[in-house]
């Protein structure tokens, strides 16, 4: 199945550099967030709804482009959950920092997380408690979260798009670090091959946003958890809506 998804995920990705790389004109309209939604994340939706149903059809889908009533959502245990065009603001700015975000959810928990980032050619993705990089020349490796606890300096990455007064707060916190900014859930990534160390994050997001990602770095040996000390969970029946609470994703 695994092999699959990997499949489904860099398939998406050409659509949608096909999108980014041409003069097509791409439709630009807001959601009630203000957050901005195009053509193209309904066309990247198309695509991965269509090959997860020829992999599994029992399964139903959560998509960030094609919401059901969370009343009906919660009562499911095992579902896909997309986001079909992570970071589309990074898109509309050509900075190549946005995701093709697939994962599986089983009673509550991220088993399974596909990353394609489709100008950077980059393929991560998981298993149970497997995580690998797979770069455009077809090389493939194992990744872990960084080992040696005594560096000197600790890289934080945080989002580009969405700072905040509380990060501020924490920042003031911690000494001897470096700071890099990012969108999209690449930011889980660099945690889980080694490059960075934690990913703090008081803002708003949703469950489609961090899935992925956190089924990757846990399989690398990180953690994500709340900022009460909980792992972050996908169980909706505990829910009340799609929204996480703050987390903050590390590198035990």
């Amino acid at each position: 199945m695994l092999e699959k998804i990997c499949t489904l995920a860099r398939h998406t990705g050409k659509e949608i550099i096909k999108f980014y790389n041409s003069k097509k004109i791409i439709n630009i309209s807001y959601k009630l967030d203000k957050t901005p939604i195009t053509n193209v994340d309904r066309e990247a939706h198309n695509i991965i709804k269509k090959g997860l149903f020829k992999i599994d059809s029992k399964l139903p889908v959560i998509s960030e482009e094609e919401l059901h009533p969370f009343k009906i959502c919660r009562l499911w245990k095992d579902y896909w959950l997309i986001d079909p065009l992570d970071g589309t603001k990074e898109f509309l700015k050509k900075n190549s920092e946005f995701t093709v975000n697939i994962s599986l959810i089983k009673n509550g928990v991220p088993t399974l997380g596909v990353i394609y980032a489709p100008v950077l050619n980059v393929l991560y993705f998981s298993s149970n408690k497997n995580a690998w990089k797979e770069t455009g020349s077809g090389k493939k490796e194992k990744i872990y979260v960084a080992s040696d606890k005594n560096q000197r300096n600790t890289l934080l990455v945080t989002s580009r798009s969405h700072p905040d007064k509380e990060l501020s707060n924490f920042l003031k916190k911690i000494k001897n670090y470096q700071l890099k900014k990012m969108g999209s859930s690449l930011k889980f990534c660099l945690i889980a091959e080694g490059t960075a160390q934690i990913y703090p994050r008081f803002g708003s997001t949703h469950i489609w946003d961090t899935a992925a990602g956190q089924a990757i770095l846990i399989a690398a040996g990180g953690k994500v958890q709340t900022w009460s000390g909980d792992d972050l969970n996908y169980s909706l029946y505990s829910r009340s809506s799609f929204i996480n609470p703050g987390f903050c994703a590390f590198a035990p």
